[in-house]
């Protein structure tokens, strides 16, 4: 099992207010599924995705990462974790300003022991068709192939789980049906897909659907006829 929640809450406390955001989730993603968080605003799913992708803590419960405590781990070790094996797709984007499209997928390189920077980038950019597009700086691009940009940065340290964060949230939908074909592409390929979304359609791109309510999970389905786009030139 690559993933196992159980009992996991989260609650903030401000000035002495708490508010309860996860209410003793429990769940299991095995290697190699999709899987889609779905929920309204509010309903907790992106702080879920927080806390299962490394970015904050439990309050209670415990995590279980390949066969692995999350409990005790230094921040380092998370570091290293988000770093080496995850990798991060967001509706934003998230690319640097006036930075060349392979200057951003290269950033993740920095912080990793792997060799070859230069190559791994190029080639991750070319797997999400945009090998002819190195040089552009991320302003000069669309916001769909700015996505694919993201994708890549997310593949180049060949991650175990990918997560995408509403990523056709500020697409067209030729450019968010290109971005989706691309995260079926390498779920086929083996990885881990973990996308949040408060779109049914887009989630039933997706093997498995969660949805979230008021922090609490109130379905999980296996997905009988999972969407496959016709694949969509909008490449080089």
């Amino acid at each position: 099992m690559l993933i196992d929640l159980k009992n996991i809450t989260k609650e903030y406390d401000n000035s002495g207010v708490v508010t309860r955001v996860l209410h003793g989730i429990s769940l299991e993603v095995e290697e190699g599924e999709f899987l889609s968080i779905m929920g309204p605003s509010g309903s907790g799913k992106s702080t879920l995705m927080h806390i299962i992708g490394f970015l904050d803590r439990p309050s209670t419960g415990i995590y279980n990462f390949n066969n692995e405590d999350t409990k005790d781990f230094p921040d380092d070790d998370l570091a290293r974790i988000r770093n080496e094996r995850i990798g991060f797709v967001f509706q934003s984007f998230n690319l640097l300003a006036r930075t060349s499209v392979l200057d951003n997928v290269i950033l993740p390189l920095t912080y990793s022991k792997l060799e070859n920077h230069i190559e791994r980038a190029t080639k991750a950019l070319e797997s999400v068709g945009l090998g002819q597009r190195l040089g552009f700086m991320s302003n000069q691009i669309s916001g769909g192939q700015k996505q694919r940009v993201a994708i890549a940065r997310a593949l180049v340290c060949d991650p175990k789980v990918i997560f995408a964060d509403e990523p056709t949230g500020n697409l067209d939908s030729k450019s968010g049906a290109t971005v989706m074909n691309i995260l079926q592409k390498l779920n086929d390929e083996g990885r881990t897909i973990i996308l949040v979304t408060h779109d049914r359609t887009v989630a039933e791109h997706a093997k498995r659907i969660i949805t979230i309510r008021d922090g609490m999970i109130v379905m999980d389905e296996k997905i009988a006829n999972q969407i496959r786009n016709v694949p969509v030139e909008d490449r080089d």
